[in-house]
């Protein structure tokens, strides 16, 4: 019963920081007006060095694109379908090595093949999942659309969490059954990648009994489903499609 109200929900008009961005010589930063932490669950997004190449979008750096319509749209599904009641006016975009970071457990970043990564930044976001963080990385893509694609991802990721194995996640997997069941990646939309999306994960100690720390969307783009949700450009089972997995994610990571 849910289908047509993916769609409705979004239509509403939010009190997020609607993505306005600042013209800096042909690129383009976001306006960040962030909120305190008030214990109501707050999207986070994780803003970071972008390497050559990724102001290749209407000339917004990589880690902003969606932002801030996606959160804004997924807030709203979180609010109408679940307890989760998250903040409806706000969400807030932090830097990976943020101390505030810590206040927020469920963290979200989008083209992950333009990210730069120091050592100081690697630390704090292997703490910050060591010590219960969860991170979403959805949007991205091989060489040459998704900058240094799975490569340049898996080289941070080892050091952020040094030994950490990025594994195959199944249908079977808790994090997809627990509030929506999801018993096929078949039906999960593709807006433009070409072939099948690969969802990885990386759980706590390497042993899939314990926490999922990461999960990873490559080759995909669910988020350009919330994103456009409300624009007709793709269909409504499309994008309820992607909710569900945003749901999941954002559930699986406020409780475990």
């Amino acid at each position: 019963m849910w289908l047509g109200l993916a769609i409705a929900v979004c239509c509403v008009e939010l009190g997020f920081a609607q993505g306005r961005f600042r013209n800096f010589g042909g690129a383009f930063e976001p306006t960040i007006n962030n909120v305190k932490y008030d214990a109501r669950f707050t999207f986070a997004r994780l803003k970071y060095t972008v390497g050559p190449g990724g102001y290749y979008y209407r000339g917004e750096p990589a880690w902003a694109h969606g932002y801030s319509q996606a959160e804004v749209n997924l807030s709203e599904i979180l609010e109408s379908l679940t307890m989760v009641h998250p903040r409806m006016d706000a969400s807030n975009v932090f830097s990976v090595d943020d101390p505030e970071l810590d206040e927020y457990p469920v963290a979200y970043m989008t083209e992950a093949g333009y990210w730069e990564l120091n050592d100081a930044e690697a630390v704090a976001l292997g703490a910050y999942l060591n010590k219960g963080g969860f991170v979403i990385f959805d949007d991205f893509r091989p060489p040459p659309r998704g900058g240094g694609g799975w490569e340049q991802f898996e080289s941070n990721m080892a050091r952020v969490l040094p030994g950490a194995k990025m594994i195959d996640l199944t249908p079977a997997d808790p994090i997809f059954h627990v509030f929506f069941d999801i018993n096929s990646f078949n039906v999960l939309p593709q807006a433009y990648d070409g072939g099948a999306p690969v969802i990885r994960g990386i759980y706590e100690d390497n042993d899939p009994t314990k926490r999922l720390m990461a999960i990873i969307n490559f080759n995909t783009d669910v988020s350009q489903f919330w994103e456009f949700s409300a624009t007709g450009m793709f269909s409504v089972d499309q994008s309820n499609e992607a909710y569900q997995l945003g749901v999941n994610y954002i559930i699986y990571g406020l409780t475990h």
